[in-house]
């Protein structure tokens, strides 16, 4: 049977790890072949959010529920990927591919090959991690197996997708000798989700899964990932989760049209404030020594003052590439034909960057300070965040009607503050609170549940990043 090998360090590993290698007696590994396992955790979005793209400091926890990659290196000349929680989903529970299909692929191709079929489109999270250690690392493309456990929710705005992107990476990795600092290995996952996926996200969900410490914020100033350090939260307080039940995708439309009209902003910010442009192809590029090229360095009052009114409400994509050429943005491309909103997403990071520092701040105050006029800001400072997604196009019934719950509890509740999180459009709900009001949470959820019928779950509790976390060993030992 397979059993887990005694860690360096001395520490066991966690129960979601035991649980996987207690399932391991079906073939699926060979056990003349050791297995690494590697955790990773998602992430409850705090404050930051969409403006990580954009330059923004963002405020980030890893939860205690996270994904497990067990992997193994293999001589079938196949790249094998399971999980049973992707049938839940209407997903393949066991994808292949060959290596020689893989092998000299660039990005466009890999996008094509593993996410052409819907029910195979899981795994390329997954198999997404050899394509870019390949191409980025020099990995040698060899058989390989990967077994899949997660307790994070999908679709649901807490990084389910960077869980599993890190802790493959980290597995695999460690499986071939590989070194990758915690940076290093988060910037390569967002690769693997904007390149060979084709999700535009920014880099705070997998910083977070790779780099987090338990029990703490960790603090990135997304330009494009330079850690700010980690935040404790005061003693008196706590955050939770409360998912709405309405499923989302880094992907969807929306979120991607949310992302366009940002960078359609930025280039016409560019133009107002007459910096050097060229334009290459469908993409510009800025000479920008005054905000270096984010949007979350211009201040809030220089924007109210002299751009807002300048820059459009909304804006066709044809008309936008005539004036303008295109944006900074690799990742994304205007689409002639579509509408964007321009002006609430512009807006958005730059103020949500200023709000977040202000949050940080008053999290990092005086200690003297009256503790309850501190986390009513705080509280303030998230519903200004909420509303301000929704104002892009990002919010949803779901998530606007858990934040109203929040704002009309009793103040008794200890309830301070809520906002969506992550790429919005549904998904988790975030709630600032006073420690040990659970309860307060939970009936916050339970009248959700009763108004709406959608069943909403409550979540809590911090774990490690996948890098302070490390890597497992385990091997099969014959039953004496």
């Amino acid at each position: 049977m397979w059993q887990l090998d005694a860690r360096a360090d001395g520490r066991r590993a966690d129960a979601d790890v035991a649980r996987l290698v207690a399932s391991l007696d079906d073939g699926y590994f060979d056990p003349r072949e050791p297995i690494v396992l590697a955790r990773a955790p998602g992430r409850l979005d705090l404050m930051g959010g969409i403006a990580d793209y954009s330059g923004s400091l963002v405020l980030e926890l890893p939860l205690a529920v996270a994904t497990v990659v067990a992997a193994q290196r293999s001589t079938d000349p196949r790249v094998v990927v399971r999980s049973a929680a992707a049938e839940a989903f209407g997903g393949a529970a066991e994808v292949a591919v060959d290596v020689s299909d893989l092998a000299g692929l660039d990005y466009d191709e890999a996008r094509a090959l593993l996410t052409s079929d819907p029910s195979r489109h899981w795994a390329a999270y997954a198999i997404g991690v050899l394509v870019v250690l390949a191409r980025e690392r020099g990995l040698a493309l060899e058989g390989a197996r990967l077994l899949v456990d997660s307790t994070v929710p999908t679709g649901k705005g807490v990084s389910s997708s960077a869980a599993l992107e890190v802790a493959t990476m980290r597995a695999v990795s460690a499986a071939h000798g590989m070194e990758l600092e915690g940076r290093e290995l988060a910037l390569l996952c967002q690769r693997v989700e904007n390149l060979v996926v084709g999700a535009p996200c920014g880099v705070m969900d997998q910083m977070t899964s790779a780099c987090g410490e338990e029990g703490r914020l960790l603090a990135l100033l997304c330009q494009p990932a330079e850690p700010r350090g980690h935040v404790a939260l005061p003693s008196s307080l706590e955050v939770w989760g409360i998912d709405s039940g309405i499923r989302h995708a880094v992907g969807d439309a929306d979120y991607a049209a949310v992302r366009v009209g940002t960078f359609m902003g930025y280039r016409i910010v560019a133009e107002l404030a007459h910096l050097p442009v060229r334009i290459d192809g469908r993409h510009a590029q800025v000479t920008d020594a005054r905000w270096q090229g984010f949007l979350a360095n211009l201040s809030p009052s220089e924007w109210e003052a002299r751009f807002r009114v300048h820059v459009p409400e909304t804006m066709e994509g044809d008309a936008f590439l005539a004036r303008y050429g295109g944006t900074t943005d690799r990742v994304t491309r205007v689409d002639p034909s579509r509408r964007y909103r321009v002006r609430w997403p512009t807006g958005h990071p730059i103020h949500e960057h200023h709000r977040t520092r202000l949050f940080r701040s008053l999290l990092d105050g005086e200690p003297d300070a009256p503790a309850e006029e501190r986390w009513s800001l705080l509280g303030e400072l998230m519903y200004q965040s909420h509303a301000s997604y929704g104002s892009c196009g990002l919010g949803s019934g779901g998530t606007d009607l858990l934040v109203d719950l929040v704002r009309a509890a009793p103040a008794e509740a200890g309830l301070y503050g809520a906002k969506i999180t992550g790429g919005g459009r549904g998904g988790v709900v975030a709630v600032l609170a006073r420690r040990g009001r659970v309860s307060a949470v939970e009936a916050i959820a339970q009248a959700y549940q009763r108004e709406t019928g959608r069943e909403a779950t409550v979540l809590g509790g911090s774990s490690p990043g996948a890098m302070p976390w490390g890597v497992a060993r385990a091997s099969w030992r014959p039953v004496r």
